[in-house]
């Protein structure tokens, strides 16, 4: 593999039910998981080349994750109707610029920050 291959580890009380949000509410896929004695310590979700891993192992990292997802002005608006199809909570928020604003169960945010306006 040649350059880089990043992605974001959020910590979360409970990776099952983290999966479920993911998956069930962000159209996220599960990629992969790991056990460890019947409990599920880690797993996978991936969107359209946005890959997240959900890990229950650092509990006091919980709820203290911030990734930006940066999408094009036509895909991020059909993403806010989506989530808000979904019953997902969004939020406007911002961060020196507009940004739509969503937080998981355990409170671990996702900022998608809006274009610019000239």
């Amino acid at each position: 593999m040649s350059g880089w291959y990043a992605r974001a580890v959020l910590h979360v009380a409970d990776v099952e039910r983290a999966v479920g949000f993911y998956v069930g509410k962000l159209g996220f896929s599960e990629a992969w998981r790991h056990a460890d004695e019947d409990r599920l310590l880690v797993a996978q979700v991936d969107r359209d080349g946005c890959e997240l891993i959900l890990s229950c192992q650092w509990p006091d990292g919980k709820g203290h994750g911030l990734i930006f997802i940066s999408l094009e002005p036509d895909i991020l608006a059909a993403a806010r109707a989506e989530f808000e199809q979904a019953g997902v909570a969004v939020k406007d928020g911002e961060w020196g610029y507009r940004l739509m604003v969503v937080e998981d169960p355990d409170g671990n945010q996702l900022f998608f920050p809006y274009p610019r306006e000239a």
